[in-house]
This record gives structure tokens, sequence and C-alpha cells, in this order.
């Protein structure tokens, strides 16, 4: 209980900083911190990673969120998520982990790469959004992350982030609030298919998600003021020191 509520801070504070990162966390800190096995640790995840999202994002709604396209690259994921689900059954865990640890390290790379100076195609530097070539992008994009947020019982927020601002051109400080409202959504599609198949530790789960929402919100608070480069780096660093973590741990329950 006691590391659930330690860990819950953490992953608490990730979300409310950069609008991702506290899955990537969740998963190896619930698995190897908590002890739970991985099958439920996943949907524990979603319920915690879910719930502080949707606390963190209450600093940004008035100005840190493009809600147009959150809804689409969140509903687009949804459908596939149960599609994750289903192949999430068929692998063995260690699989699992060092697939996650793959994609982390192409996430965190991706990070330290500069923005477009002419923005992107859902973000011009007027502010108007192309849709022609925005729309295909943000279904795509959307439709892969509900894919992983099934598989692996993640949020989605560590590839969702560099999605945003790499593929869609969003800068970081609309990236976190829009990332934190597709998490939402996304953590709700994989939980829901998820029902029925673990039990879940409510004591473990509640201690870790209170926690989890009140670091989001101060955090929320405190990302504000700083800037998008610090932001964009900080995630990147942390996304690459996770993937190291959780790569080791892999090896070692495949050799095992």
């Amino acid at each position: 209980m006691i590391a659930a509520l330690v860990l819950g801070l953490i992953v608490g504070s990730l979300l409310g900083l950069v609008g991702g990162g506290g899955a990537i966390i969740a998963v190896p800190a619930l698995v190897y911190g908590v002890g739970l096995p991985l099958e439920e640790a996943i949907p524990t995840s979603l319920i915690v990673v879910g719930a502080a999202s949707a606390v963190a994002v209450l600093p940004r709604l008035r100005r840190g969120v493009n809600w147009r396209l959150a809804t689409i690259v969140g509903s687009a994921g949804v459908a596939t998520a149960y599609l994750g689900t289903m192949v999430n059954r068929l692998l063995n865990p260690g699989v699992l982990l060092l697939i996650f640890a793959v994609i982390m390290v192409i996430a965190g790379i991706r990070m330290f790469m500069p923005p477009r100076p002419g923005g992107g195609p859902c973000a011009l530097p007027g502010g108007e959004i192309r849709w022609r070539s925005c729309l295909p992008r943000a279904l795509a994009t959307g439709a892969v992350v509900g894919f992983l947020t099934g598989l692996l019982g993640v949020g989605g927020g560590f590839l969702i982030v560099p999605a945003l601002t790499l593929v869609l051109g969003l800068p970081m400080s609309v990236t976190v609030g829009t990332s934190l409202v597709i998490i939402v959504i996304n953590s709700l599609a994989g939980f829901t298919a998820h029902l029925g198949d673990v039990q879940i530790d409510w004591a473990v789960t509640g201690a870790f998600a209170v926690t989890a929402m009140a670091a989001s919100l101060i955090a929320g608070r405190l990302a504000r003021g700083l800037s998008d480069t610090v932001l964009k780096r900080g995630f990147a660093v942390l996304v690459l020191l996770v993937a190291v973590y959780v790569a080791v741990q892999a090896v070692v329950a495949l050799v095992d």
C-alpha cells in the first residue's frame, strides 16, 4: 500500500507536467513495485491513469485543449483498443514488456527532434487546420494508439505526445491538455475491453488513484510556467530511462 501511494504521486506528477508518461511508469510500478501480476496491472493502470488524466486536464480546460482533435484521435482508438486486448491474451508477458520497451525507445528519440518551422497540417502558423491532410493523420494516430492501449495497458500518452507534436504539429502548450483528454477516452475504452478478465485489488487501486489525481492537479498548475523545450526534453529522457529498465526486466522474464 505504501508503494502504491508513493508511485501514485510519481504517475500523477508526470501526467500533470507533460500530458503523458503516467502509464509507462504505472505498469512497471504495479508489476515490480506493488507486486501485481501483469494481467492485473494492465487494467489497474488504466483506472489510475484515466482518473489522474481527467483531473490533470482541469487547469487547461480554457486554452490548453484542442477538443476537436482530441475527440477524433480518441474516438478512432476505441475499436482498435478491443483488438489490442484480444492480441494481448495471445502473447507472453515478457514479449509484451519487450515490445513496450522498444516502442518507448522510438518515442523518446523522436521527442528530441526539433519541431517543423511551419508547424504541421493540424496546427498551421495562423492557427488554422488543413483538414484534408490533418484528418487522415489524426485518425491513423488514434487507431495505432488505441491498439497499443489494449495491448499494453497504457493510456497512450507516451505515444500521443510525440504524435501530436511531431506528426500533427501541435505546440507543446496545447499538446499536453489534448493528450490528457485522449488518454481519458483510451483508458476508458481499454478498461472496458478488460472487464470480466481479472479481479481488481480495489484497495491498492484506490490508494494509487487518489494520490495520482492529487499530484496531477498540482503538477498541471505548475507546468503552465515551463517552456515547451523543457517539457519535451524532460519527457524524452524519462521515456528512455524507463525503456531501459523495462527491457532488462523483459529479457530476464524471457530467459527465466
